[in-house]
């Protein structure tokens, strides 16, 4: 193309000389333009399968320029090159890449032939990413497709039952977060087992702000030499979070709903009005009047089902509608998704709106890469009191909901049923939570020289919280406070600058890869403030003006948790790490991470972390090329070191005062304040060291691979509070760093395809995971701990009952309990003492190690069929080995209440006068095994060709189908975090059955 130049010289021609040269000009130009035109080459064709079916958005580009289309739905193209002696690059995910040579072709039809899936597979790994054939870390990756389906509040359930050794576990509650455990429980603090989240490179990023919709794929990183670059962080695991982004010269929306119809899947065998009424007759009892009400106008006895009072049909819907587009060297994306779910209890419910946007642009010849994306989530959970679930089933059926006033029938003495109305603590309290969470990261990556990068990432996150309580004059939960309310607002921050270097180096047959690096964070937590006041007028106005309340003198109460206590805490980072590669069949990898807290004593501010890895494609070897259908076969080492120093803040470490009660000064109650914890120059973070070994195969072209691997997981330095001497310290414990617990284990997931025709295909994967958790050591030289009792359940005469203990030799979540050995002559329940003989008045010196709470086998199985347009996905999940405390049975096992509360059916067997019958023993320990067919999915994607739409596929799902299990209570899917494990005690919030109905659609 002609460039035309003007100076002052030319412009002192005259207009006509002007208008002359410039019509010449232009006709050369044009004649010019037209000769280059027809030095252009047209080609066109049709890209296909290897079943010779259409492949849409298939990138066709000439080769070495930036001249390209993409197939239409039908999987044609047509482009206009350079020449007929150019080359054709054709692209696409999933597939192999060809070049193709056209040799003044015209006409050029492709078929592209499948990748090996289990090679080729992208994995993102801490700070940059690999093929899965050169991973020599256990690394499992779980992509879109893949996703567990279902009505999903938290993106981490995508991945239930789908990766061996992560086990997560939650019931029906929307408003739950999920209980996620990788590799075994290393750690005796509870809310400190969850891995470590990074959401498109943003380390610490909250997974729930993340619509499951926008997610294209999530990897788990689960060995030391894997996590171990992000150092103090990720001693329970990293799972790595990759949103869904444009790729080069395409342009889609897509829209992805459902409907989801909830019921509850199961509920708890309590007695009818009438069959309570007969069991007190068969006895000798009857109910008092005020317990035993009759239908108005009627001679009809009450029969009231408090739980189908409480329960409701819930109605749910997702709708994710996204943008993703490029153009020339602009990539950009934006999507909006909402979701509501109201649970199957009246009164709870989830709402969330979230939009995602991000921009990404190229210049200076692709040296310079920007990337800005934005992130905001806004949530309103309505929570419903505990008491809600364990009133459903013991409040007695025997008495209407409401008076023939409309108040509710409630027993405000506690002398008559001796708990509240479960329609009433629905009614008359409020708890809603607000939360605003905001990510913006924006990154920098520049290319210095040939193989080197450098990368600079900014991150700020702000997450904002308005908690509201409301008991109005009517609530049992604030009798005689006449209105109760609480208003708690905090706001926690993060900034983040990550700032490292790539260089990546190829010599005949060796590669190395360099990191190095730097990261500084700052935490900004608990910047809010709470009270709690009451005595309302009113209760019109809630919690919304507490100004009108008339609290009595002392009754207003300031929030004095960590989620208003303002702290700073700053975390700074170096790391590096190195990769060499040889012959593509040699691989090592060793990585060090230099982390300092300002949250530990001032003796161990800093930690190293260091790890080293181990690979060798055995199948390169000359020896094995030559075996038929050995796709690939690798081996893997890895040893690693990473820290958990997860709920720590600047506090933890330091002297801290609080106040310890009140007293009188001149007739003023003041404030006591007192020494509360202790200073430990000493504390640091917890360490995981972690062995693995493990080995990955592919045979017969891809159709059959699998990964398995072992592991020996060894974490130290556990931080517990110790008690210790007032001559040394001035509060009775410290928290100090002592224990060891272990995890061992092995895993393994196979992925088949069985069967695959041009009409059928049936696809298949199995994983499995066994592991073996024990407290090694609670003490040392210097500080003893013989077990630490916990799981204190309370309920009638069991105040000073411990449930499970933490003991040396055993794993987390050890039931000790009461052995439970039949009934006396007289119908009461009886006990083995510890000397061997039996008692029907046990103690606490009389509890037993009764076995534990931890599944010595998870699994899952996935299941996908396709024929024609017909999709159908059977996926199943199960575990086995563990036990489950079903102290909700236990309580309402009390015969000997029964004319004040409801008994569950399994008491009709109890004698009348069992005065024990309710006691936690291993009477109520069971079997917690389970299969479960966790999902069934029929789809069916319409053939577009015609109505120009990418993709329209409808679906239809059922969740939580069946479950096969031994186990008496709601559902075998209790939580299995903290240290009280396996535990179902009356606040169990059922498990749901859904039904949903869904549309995906691309245009």
């Amino acid at each position: 193309m002609h460039k035309f130049y003007f100076s002052s010289y030319l412009l002192n021609f005259s207009v006509r000389t002007c208008f002359v040269l410039a019509c010449l000009f232009m006709g050369l130009s044009l004649s010019s333009s037209e000769a280059w035109a027809q030095e252009k080459f047209s080609v066109q064709g049709k890209i296909t399968d290897e079943k010779n079916q259409p492949l849409p958005g298939v990138s066709v580009s000439e080769k070495g320029t930036k001249t390209g289309v993409v197939t239409n739905v039908d999987g044609v193209y047509k482009l206009e090159i350079s020449s007929g002696n150019a080359q054709l690059h054709i692209a696409f995910v999933g597939y192999e890449n060809q070049d193709i040579s056209i040799s003044s072709r015209h006409t050029i039809n492709v078929s592209l032939a499948p990748q090996l899936r289990q090679l080729n597979d992208v994995v993102i790994t801490g700070y940059g990413k690999t093929s899965k054939k050169n991973v020599i870390g256990s690394i499992s990756s779980v992509n879109a497709g893949e996703f567990a389906q279902g009505v999903v509040g938290n993106p981490s359930l995508l991945l239930q039952g789908k990766v061996p050794g992560l086990n997560i576990t939650k019931s029906g509650n929307p408003n739950q977060t999920p209980t996620v455990i990788l590799r075994g429980p290393s750690t005796l603090r509870s809310g400190a087992q969850e891995p470590f989240y990074v959401i498109d490179g943003v380390p610490g990023a909250p997974i729930d702000m993340i619509a499951p919709d926008d997610i294209a794929s999530i990897d788990v990183l689960k060995d030391g030499a894997s996590t171990a670059i992000y150092g103090a962080r990720a001693a329970n695991g990293v799972i790595m979070v990759t949103t869904r982004r444009a790729k080069n010269d395409q342009m889609h929306i897509s829209y992805n709903g459902y409907i989801g119809i909830e019921k509850v899947a199961k509920r708890l065998d309590v007695l009818t009005g009438d069959e309570l009424r007969k069991y007190l007759a068969d006895n000798g009892q009857v109910l008092s009047p005020a317990n035993n009400d009759t239908i108005p106008g009627t001679n009809k006895l009450v029969n009231t089902n408090w739980q189908d009072e409480v329960q409701r049909t819930g109605v749910s819907q997702n709708h994710n509608i996204a943008l993703l587009g490029s153009a020339k060297a602009t990539t950009y994306g934006f999507s909006v998704n909402y979701f509501d779910n109201p649970g199957i209890i009246k009164g709870s419910s989830l709402n969330r709106f979230a939009v995602k946007a991000n921009i990404g642009q190229r210049a200076f010849n692709d040296r310079l890469r920007l990337d800005l994306s934005v992130y905001n989530t806004t949530t309103k959970q309505n929570n419903v009191p505990d008491a809600v679930l364990s009133n459903m089933l013991n409040y007695l059926p025997t008495v209407s909901v409401k008076r023939p006033d409309g108040s509710y029938t409630e027993d405000y003495a506690g002398n008559v049923r001796g708990s509240s109305n479960p329609v009433s603590l629905i009614d008359n309290n409020i708890d809603q939570t607000k939360t605003n969470k905001f990510l913006a990261n924006g990154l920098a990556e520049v290319k210095i020289l040939p193989g080197l990068y450098y990368t600079a990432s900014l991150t700020t996150q702000r997450e904002q919280y308005n908690r509201n309580v409301y008991y109005n004059s009517l609530s049992t939960l604030a009798k005689g406070n006449n209105g109760k309310a609480s208003r708690n607002t905090w706001t926690n921050t993060r900034n983040i600058i990550e700032s490292y270097f790539n260089y990546d180096k190829t010599v005949g047959k060796h590669n190395f890869k360099v990191l190095a690096g730097y990261s500084w964070q700052e935490d900004r937590s608990g910047d809010g403030f709470g009270v709690t006041t009451q005595g309302f007028g009113s209760d019109a106005l809630t919690y919304n003006n507490l100004a009108l309340s008339n609290p009595p003198s002392g009754t207003i109460v300031f929030d004095n948790s960590a989620q208003t206590t303002l702290t700073t805490l700053r975390l700074i980072s170096y790391y590096a790490r190195v990769n060499y590669q040889y012959a593509d069949k040699y691989y090592f990898q060793a990585s060090l991470r230099n982390d300092g807290s300002s949250a530990f004593g001032k003796n161990n501010h800093w930690g190293y972390f260091p790890a080293v890895s181990a690979g060798w494609r055995i199948s390169q070897e000359p020896f094995l090329k030559s075996v038929r259908n050995l796709d690939d076969l690798k081996l893997r080492v890895s040893y690693g070191i990473s820290g958990n120093s997860l709920g720590f803040d600047p506090l933890t470490a330091q002297l801290q005062y609080s106040t310890v009660g009140r007293y009188y000064d001149n007739g003023n109650l003041i404030n006591a304040i007192a020494p509360v914890q202790n200073a430990n120059p000493d504390l640091k973070w917890e360490r995981t060291a972690m062995f693995n070994a493990g080995i990955d195969f592919t045979v017969l072209k891809g159709r059959l691979g699998g990964s398995i691997d072992f592991y020996d997981k060894q974490t130290s330095d556990l931080i517990w509070n110790y008690p210790v001497s007032t001559t040394q310290y001035i509060a009775t414990t410290l928290l100090a760093n002592v224990g060891k617990v272990s995890n061992r284990g092995v895993e393994a997931i196979i992925t088949a395809v069985p069967v695959s025709t041009k009409n059928f295909t049936w696809n298949t994967t199995v994983n499995v995971a066994h592991n073996s958790n024990k407290i090694s050591s609670l003490a040392n030289g210097k500080f003893t701990l013989k077990d630490i009792p916990v799981a204190i359940l309370g309920g009638k005469g069991q105040s000073g009952n411990w449930s499970q203990k933490v003991m040396e030799g055993q794993p987390i979540g050890t039931f000790t309990l009461f052995h439970y050995v039949g009934k006396d002559k007289d119908g009461i329940s009886s006990y083995q003492k510890a000397d061997g003989t039996t008692t029907t008045s046990p103690s606490t010196a009389d509890l037993l190690v009764a076995g534990n709470a931890q599944p010595s086998l998870t699994f899952g199985w996935s299941n996908t069929f396709n024929w024609k347009a017909f999709d159908l996905t059977m996926f199943f999940r199960g575990v086995t080995g563990n036990k489950i405390l079903n102290a909700t049975l236990a309580g309402l096992n009390t015969p000997t209440d029964a004319k004040m509360t409801n008994v569950a059916r399994f008491t009709l067997q109890e004698s009348y006068n069992d005065k024990n019958s309710f006691l936690v023993s291993d009477r109520f320990l069971e079997n917690g095994s389970y299969f479960r067919l966790d999902n069934l999915t029929l789809g069916y994607t319409f053939n577009t060709s015609r109505i120009h739409i990418a993709k329209l596929r409808l679906y239809a799902n059922v969740n939580n189908v069946f479950t096969i299990t031994k186990y008496t209570g709601i559902d075998p899917e209790v939580d299995l975090g903290g240290l009280t494990p396996g535990i179902d005690v009356r606040n169990y919030y059922p498990k749901t059955r859904s039904f949903i109905l869904g549309v995906n659609a691309t245009f």
